[in-house]
């Protein structure tokens, strides 16, 4: 396991290159992003450990970050004082393109993987907008009406979005529907009922859904997560109930992702400090046997990583190599590199 610390920083987002293998960029904040400046650390994976090549400091807290899809040294932060920042790494101290539209945080930001001229950000002024990087103002606003914390692109559809909010809700946009401002489809996540994952009969009160993800290889398919502590994956297209129910987690889920080279395995980021690797039941059991992935508490955890001691709040995987590395980074300023693999139980 790889270790570079990120001193005087608590982290809140990794996101590997997808050019390189062994470039990284985590996206930190002082104070625990309450108070105080952010930074943006561009990290190298070499023989010696993991280096900084460079950082970027701002004056406000940084949430999250990504790397641009046509532009290998380009990539995006989002920021406390509702900005968006478009940074080139080989340009020092200042961000090349800045978009201020937002009136509160921007948490989330997401390159467009298909139609990769455009990227997204949501903030938590309960709207997300839409942006061309060669354009000073955003292209569309989508109204979610609902403190927004992650929003990402399909992985499949160059026009479809979806976000999840602090009122348990999912919102799926086709930007090309009639209207192009309204959800095309939008449903409660976690909410009180059985076949929103808690037993028949429990009453739960609605839960903020915190981050979500494109499944890579099954069309329609995402998984969401949140402060009731479980992970769902669930088609849009049948937005009724959940294909699968993952609980495990003892506090809130910060980051929840699909692998990029296996069609049922996801890993996911929790404020009880541990990154846990799960399988969603569609291969079957350990030993062959069919999964009911639906049963309440039947979800498959196959492994846990433990070697945060804050609160961990963004994992990645890699999309090169052998299939199983990833980085995550966590309040307790430290970055790791480590191998799926090698904590996943047989």
């Amino acid at each position: 396991m790889l270790e570079f610390r990120t001193k005087g920083y608590q982290g809140y987002s990794v996101k590997y290159s997808p050019f390189f293998d062994n470039r990284l960029a985590t996206a930190a904040s002082a104070n625990f992003g309450l108070v105080g400046n952010g930074r943006l650390f561009i990290l190298s994976l070499t023989p010696q450990g993991i280096i900084a090549e460079k950082w970027y400091d701002t004056k406000d807290a940084l949430y999250d970050t990504t790397w641009s899809e046509t532009h290998e040294n380009h990539l995006l932060a989002s920021c406390g004082d509702g900005s968006v920042r478009l940074y080139d790494l080989a340009h020092d101290a200042f961000p090349i393109a800045a978009w201020t539209e937002h009136a509160r945080e921007v948490f989330s930001v997401h390159w467009n993987l298909v139609a990769k001229s455009t990227f997204l950000s949501c903030s938590w002024d309960g709207c997300i907008k839409i942006y061309d990087p060669s354009n000073n103002q955003s292209l569309l606003s989508l109204p979610t009406h609902s403190c927004t914390y992650a929003a990402q692109w399909s992985p499949h559809e160059p026009s479809l979005l979806a976000g999840v909010t602090s009122d348990s809700m999912v919102h799926v946009f086709d930007v090309r529907a009639p209207g192009g401002g309204r959800a095309v489809v939008k449903w409660g996540n976690h909410s009180a009922a059985g076949g929103m994952g808690m037993p028949p009969g429990t009453n739960v009160a609605p839960a903020e859904v915190l981050c979500m993800d494109w499944n890579k290889y099954r069309p329609g398919v995402l998984a969401t997560a949140g402060v009731d502590r479980v992970i769902r994956t669930w088609d849009y297209r049948m937005p009724g109930r959940p294909l699968a129910i993952l609980p495990g987690h003892e506090f809130a889920v910060r980051k929840v992702t699909w692998s990029p080279h296996l069609p049922d395995v996801l890993l996911s980021a929790s404020y009880d400090m541990t990154c846990r690797i799960w399988e969603d039941g569609t291969r079957g059991g350990v030993d062959g046997r069919p999964v009911d992935p639906m049963a309440f508490g039947g979800g498959r955890e196959v492994g846990r990583m433990g070697a945060h001691t804050e609160f961990a709040t963004g994992v990645d995987w890699c999309l090169f190599g052998s299939e199983g590395w990833c980085a995550s980074c966590a309040w307790d300023e430290r970055v790791l590199v480590w191998d799926v693999r090698a904590f996943m139980r047989s």
